[in-house]
Formats: C-alpha cells, sequence, structure tokens
C-alpha cells in the first residue's frame, strides 16, 4: 500500500483541528518506510526484487524486523507520539499521531505477502491483498478518497492546494502500480522512494497551512 497509508493522517487532521498539520500526519503515516529505507541505504534492513513476490509488487522484504515488526511499529509511533505531543503540549495531538504511526502496520498487514512479524522471530503474517489486484486497488484508491473528502468537509480554504495534491497521490500511485518495475534494489530505489515521500508531504503541508477548520461558534480558525 503506497497512499493508502495517508487515509488516516487526513482523517486525523480533521479530526482534531488543534492538533498537528496536515504534513506532520503526512510523516506519521509513512514514518515506517521513511526507517525503512534509511536504514536499507545503510545496509541495516533489506529487500530485493523478485517478479514473483506477490502480482502488484515485485518487493521482497525480507529483513525489516526494526521498521516492520509489530513491536518496532509501535517503538517508532510511541516515540513519535511522544515527541508530538511535548511539541504541541497536547496529549491527545500525541495519542493521534501515535494511531496513524501504527496504522501503517495494519494496512501493510492487509496488503503485505506473509513478511510482517510480531518483533523480528520466523513467523510472518500478511493477507497478500497485493495478490489481487481487483480488490486492492480500488481499496487503496477508496479508501484514500474517502479521507479525502471528509478532511475537505471538515475544513475550508483554496480548493486549488488539495486538488493538487489528491492529484499528485493519484499520479503517484499510478506510477507505483504501471510503472516499468526496478531490476534490482539499490540506492537509487531507495532514494527515489524517500524523494517520492518527501515530495507528497511537502505538498501536504501547503495544503495543511490553506487549510481552516469549524470551530464552536460557527468560526474557523487554523490548525495549530
Amino acid at each position: 500500500m503506497f497512499i493508502g497509508h495517508f487515509a488516516p493522517a487526513f482523517i486525523a487532521a480533521a479530526a482534531y483541528s488543534r492538533g498537528p498539520k496536515l504534513g506532520t500526519y503526512f510523516v506519521a503515516a509513512q514514518l515506517v518506510d521513511w526507517a525503512f529505507f534509511a536504514l536499507a541505504m545503510l545496509g541495516v534492513e533489506k529487500m530485493r526484487i523478485d517478479p514473483n513476490a506477490t502480482v502488484m509488487v515485485p518487493f521482497d522484504l525480507y529483513y525489516m524486523p526494526f521498521t516492520h515488526s509489530l513491536a518496532g511499529t509501535a517503538a517508532w509511533a510511541v516515540g513519535f507520539g511522544i515527541i508530538i505531543a511535548i511539541w504541541h503540549k497536547d496529549s491527545v495531538a500525541g495519542l493521534l499521531t501515535t494511531l496513524v504511526v501504527a496504522s501503517h502496520w495494519l494496512l501493510d498487514w492487509v496488503t503485505h505477502k506473509p513478511d510482517l512479524t510480531i518483533a523480528g522471530g520466523e513467523e510472518t503474517y500478511g493477507l497478500g491483498l497485493w495478490n489481487h489486484p481487483e480488490i486492492a486497488m480500488p481499496l487503496e484508491i477508496g479508501i484514500t478518497l474517502l479521507a479525502f473528502f471528509y478532511y475537505l468537509k471538515r475544513s475550508r480554504g483554496p480548493a486549488v492546494q488539495p486538488m493538487i495534491l489528491i492529484g499528485v497521490l493519484l499520479v503517484f500511485q499510478a506510477i507505483n502500480w504501471f510503472a516499468p518495475p526496478p531490476t534490482e534494489a539499490n540506492m537509487m530505489v531507495y532514494a527515489q522512494s524517500l524523494l517520492a515521500f518527501g515530495i507528497v508531504t511537502g505538498f501536504a503541508v501547503w495544503v495543511g497551512e490553506n487549510r481552516y477548520f469549524h470551530q464552536r461558534g460557527g468560526l474557523a480558525a487554523a490548525s495549530l
């Protein structure tokens, strides 16, 4: 799953207007992937290209205990949530951020082949929806669009920025699905992935700076 990971970010940003802006939640949504590709660059976590890995995604993610185990994801989630709670002086913001980071493991469990672990052990988990594109594709697009329109409904502001953001997300998802896959896992693949995360997060920051949320009394105030 790629853009589907950002659905919880849209929901969290819309649900609690006093929390972080959208860009922070976008970082949270893909935090463990940011960490995975950074650690892959260092040779700590590992992947390889295998055309038979799944029908949709040729990535064999065979060693990622520090980011994509349930325990690893939980550690990243709690750590980032604590940072946000302290930064914003708001425990609700910290909790929502923690949940957005933690949602990554659940969404990966739905789509990945069994390559996720509880704490880096031998037993692996994953429902393998990537082997069923007729389900995985509409599901990913559907949850993203539903969350996006929920965010729009709960906020107001210029329409151009969010439309550009969702357009960029859809274009990147199309590239992810339909572009020729890489022939090997290397620094270029890792750097391109991090660049893609950076670009969509940059657009999310731009959107978050220009959206306002309904408050009591019918007034609208910028999210903090």
